[in-house]
């Protein structure tokens, strides 16, 4: 028996073949992967008749799919639904005219079976984008590394500024939300572990060495002055080792004077 979010991909599928406005349907993430569990989301770009968009309710036509507990536009302008069995769904609705803009999304979007995430596709044109996202994205090493560097000493810097000033919130929101991916990236780029790269922390127990698994936990912390600040000193320290190992790599300049300074900042 097909596990929920297939059943509503199908259920997805029926009822925008039924509707004539809809011209093509794209999914996208862990379902188009085939790492869905019954915890995964159900996520979609609907590509409306452009004469329809203007007055197309996404939420009611997601409602002729299954029932809807939950309707709304995210702050990114996205059509976000909860439905009766608690599963989630983002849902654009974009322009028909538009589908080419599927041949931009190379190296944002990896869609390694296009014929899983097609749905619909009225015109063939929608296939014919698709079909450039079969690779996952690949960073070139060396620049990579170099930029991940310098982004990962400049916010660690802003990070310890704010403890420092016994902003103690921000600070901790800073470590978890903007350097921990950057470190996250840099890691997986040293180790060869690309596949995740858009969203660094997906199958980290499962790509992460059991060493960076617990270097990465140490720079994690309650939202407690001393450990927030505890924390802040050793995701500086990862960082530092992971730039290292970088530069031995890819033979690239350190400033190492700067790093001790931003070591004291944090002492």
């Amino acid at each position: 028996m097909p596990f929920p979010l297939e059943q509503r991909v199908n259920a997805l599928r029926a009822r925008a073949e039924a509707d004539p406005r809809i011209e093509a349907v794209l999914l996208y993430g862990s379902y188009t992967i085939a790492e869905a569990d019954e915890f995964s989301d159900i996520e979609a770009y609907l590509f409306i008749d452009d004469e329809s968009l203007p007055d197309f309710d996404v939420a009611a036509f997601l409602g002729t799919v299954a029932e809807i507990r939950l309707a709304s536009v995210n702050q990114h302008g996205v059509n976000a639904v909860i439905f009766d069995d608690l599963m989630r769904g983002e849902f654009h609705a974009e322009a028909a005219s538009s589908v080419d803009q599927v041949r931009s999304w190379r190296g944002m979007i990896h869609l390694p079976d296009p014929d899983r995430a097609v749905l619909l596709d009225r015109t063939g044109g929608l296939t014919d984008a698709a079909a450039v996202l079969t690779e996952p994205h690949r960073p070139e090493p060396a620049a990579t590394a170099r930029q991940l560097v310098d982004d990962l000493t400049n916010w660690t810097l802003m990070a310890a500024n704010l403890l420092a000033r016994g902003e103690t919130a921000r600070g901790h929101a800073l470590l978890t939300g903007v350097v921990a991916p950057f470190q996250l990236r840099l890691c997986r780029l040293l180790r060869g572990t690309v596949d995740n790269w858009l969203t660094p922390s997906r199958r980290l127990e499962h790509d992460l060495t059991t060493e960076d698994y617990a270097r990465h936990a140490a720079t994690t912390s309650r939202l407690v002055p001393d450990e927030v600040t505890l924390a802040a000193r050793e995701s500086w320290q990862w960082t530092r080792s992971l730039s290292d190992e970088a530069a031995r790599r890819w033979e690239m300049p350190l400033d190492q004077e700067l790093f001790e300074l931003i070591a004291a900042r944090l002492a």
